[in-house]
């Protein structure tokens, strides 16, 4: 509104202008009008920057060019300026206008997420339902989520069955069906029927709120673009400033020593120096490239793909070397017995034995072994002396006998005879031996099922120029290279404890080209070191996972790994539209500055230069939020 106002006020006096016969300086008066109603926060700002010592800002800029413009009129032969330097401030201001929009837009493409935060909890006490905050709401109580409500904290649905709608955290519109025993996770709609949940965590440290707090804090870690114009523009300004000086007093001060009329030199080469600091501001380029990479990490969160900070766009950008973990990261990662071959009995004994051993074990094969034989919680057998071995397996009693659980290197280390599958070309999977007292007495099968998009994503990325990809597993060499054939691998490193990993990891950095980066793409639980030694850290799967979203630089919300393909599309499109904004906003004001110089340059193009590449720039800017 009040852009328009001074703009009506500005037409009303250049019409005063041209009628009335008026002295400069109650015409000034008549301009003062508008020029303060738009300009008084620029030149607030400007006044704020010099008491804080951060005088060398656009502000002060616009400031010094349009005061100039205003007082170059009272000089001798000069041209009045006064509608030049209200229409500077004015367009300023349109300027500001467009930024303020481009960054709400920017800013209402990540507000799905944002919206996941619920505002109430209906909550069982006492056999009544009372609706409390989210924050009031212990871990253990029993919440009732209605069709159509959010989910406010994460927990295990206890009674009911239903959809939820997940697009907020993953970005994908099939919705996911869950019932007793379900984990239900908080941001989630629920879709359908009323359930009752009982919370697994606060609210605090719920899946909504890590997303929330991600995203909030995601314009915190600056990309080398970013930081470059930042420090840019602290030494940028100041040199103008000082060339405009310059430019206006060293050809007076030759008109002085040569004895030649000082004032006309001061109007005409003044006048240069105005235009030459309202096209030098560097509104173009501190307002755009920001903005560009925020529509970047804005973008990419509609795809459920969250991006912890600008700088991990820049890494993305150069995706050279991808390293993958296998197991719930290229593979479902929901492992199930394909077959059991005993040697010293039978079958469902080698599986209760098996399950015995494995009953506190997180691991995917620990759960699918317990799921073979499920009675194992109720059978009454006394499992004591359980030990974890690192990258091999694990012992425990199970009543009176001794039995281990895991690879070969295992059955050698507590000195059993190890037989290999006999129908190897059968069964594909993981191949999981145990021994009885020392003594070998069979294996079983345990197959796991490669993702849906896994081979596309291989192949986008190896579209998009990533020269080489890597898999990183402690499974069976036979089982990683048969995953790697069907994908089209690159390279694969199997049978590998986690400090092999790690050292993968260093080695294939010192490999890489120094320009290029490295991600590795992990399920952020289990690959912490390796997640972390990364360029960029990838978590997959991360529906639920806090540990992914703590260790990974980039987080995806689902499970599929073929939106790292679109992670690293986005990010180079980012960086395109930054350095188009880049070129194009120096290219023009250098053209312009040297039209100033030589005093071909007019207010117009002045303007243009400025605001008008500044307009522009951010309209760019935009484009990156379209995925």
């Amino acid at each position: 509104m009040t852009i328009v106002v001074a703009a009506v006020l500005l037409v009303i006096a250049m019409l005063i202008e041209h009628y009335a016969q008026m002295d400069t300086w109650q015409l000034l008066l008549v301009y003062l009008v508008p020029y303060f109603l738009v300009g008084r926060e620029t030149l607030h700002e400007a006044v704020e920057g010099l008491a804080s010592g951060d005088a060398f800002n656009e502000h002060l800029l616009m400031a010094i060019a349009t005061i100039g413009a205003l007082a170059i009129g009272f000089l001798p032969d000069a041209e009045t300026q006064f509608a030049e330097a209200v229409f500077v401030m004015l367009f300023f201001q349109v300027g500001e206008l467009f930024e303020g929009y481009a960054e709400g837009q920017s800013r209402r493409s990540i507000a799905h997420l944002m919206d996941m935060r619920p505002d109430t909890a209906i909550v069982e006490r006492n056999g009544q339902p009372t609706v409390v905050s989210p924050q009031d709401v212990a871990v253990g109580e029993i919440i009732v989520v209605t069709p159509g409500a959010k989910i406010p904290i994460d927990g295990i649905v206890v009674e009911g069955t239903t959809q939820l709608d997940t697009v907020a955290l993953t970005g994908e519109s099939m919705p996911r069906t869950v019932g007793v025993g379900d984990e239900a996770l908080s941001g989630c709609v629920n879709l359908s029927g009323v359930i009752r949940v009982r919370t697994t965590r606060s609210f605090g440290q719920s899946t909504v709120a890590k997303v929330i707090e991600l995203v909030e804090h995601a314009g915190e870690n600056k990309s080398q673009s970013e930081t470059f114009i930042r420090r840019f523009a602290r030494v940028y300004t100041p040199f103008v400033v000082v060339a405009a000086l310059l430019l206006a007093l060293v050809p007076t001060l030759h008109s002085f020593f040569s004895s030649l009329p000082v004032l006309p030199a001061l109007s005409v080469w003044g006048y240069r120096a105005l235009l030459f600091l309202v096209v030098s501001c560097p509104c173009a380029l501190v307002i755009s490239v920001p903005l560009t990479f925020f529509g970047g990490i804005g973008g990419a969160s509609r795809k459920g793909i969250l991006v912890k900070g600008a700088n991990y766009i820049d890494v993305l950008s150069r995706l050279q070397t991808v390293v993958f973990d296998k197991t719930g990261t290229l593979t479902e990662g929901r492992f199930e017995v394909n077959a059991v071959h005993p040697d010293q009995c039978d079958e469902q004994h080698l599986l209760h034995l098996a399950a015995h051993v494995e009953r506190h074990s997180t691991h995917p094969i620990a759960i699918a072994l317990r799921n073979a034989f499920p009675d194992e919680a109720t059978d009454g057998c006394s499992v004591t002396d359980v030990r974890e071995r690192a990258g091999m397996g694990v012992e425990a009693r199970v009543g009176n006998d001794m039995v281990a659980v895991g690879n070969e290197r295992l059955m050698q280390a507590v000195g059993a005879c190890c037989l290999a599958c006999a129908h190897a070309g059968e069964h594909h999977g993981t191949v999981v031996h145990i021994a009885i007292n020392g003594i070998y007495a069979g294996h079983v099968v345990v197959g796991d099922h490669v993702k849906a998009d896994s081979a596309e994503a291989i192949a986008a990325l190896h579209r998009q120029g990533v020269s080489r990809t890597v898999m990183l597993t402690g499974d069976r060499a036979e089982v990683a290279h048969e995953v790697a054939q069907l994908l089209h691998i690159d390279e694969v490193h199997a049978e590998l404890l986690p400090a092999d990993k790690v050292a993968c990891m260093e080695r294939l950095i010192e490999e890489k080209d120094v320009k290029g980066s490295l991600a590795f793409v992990g399920d952020g639980i289990n690959d912490a070191p390796v997640l972390a030694r990364a360029d960029v850290g990838v978590a997959m799967g991360a529906l639920g996972s806090e540990a992914a979203i703590e260790a990974a630089d980039v987080v995806v919300m689902d499970d599929k790994p073929s939106k790292l393909a679109t992670a690293v599309a986005i990010s180079r499109r980012t960086i395109a539209i930054a350095r188009q904004n880049v070129a194009f906003a120096i290219g023009i004001k250098v053209a312009v500055l040297v039209l100033a110089v030589f005093g071909v340059a007019t207010m117009t193009m002045a303007v243009f230069a400025d605001v008008g590449v500044t307009v522009l720039a951010v309209l760019n800017a935009m484009r990156a939020l379209r995925v």
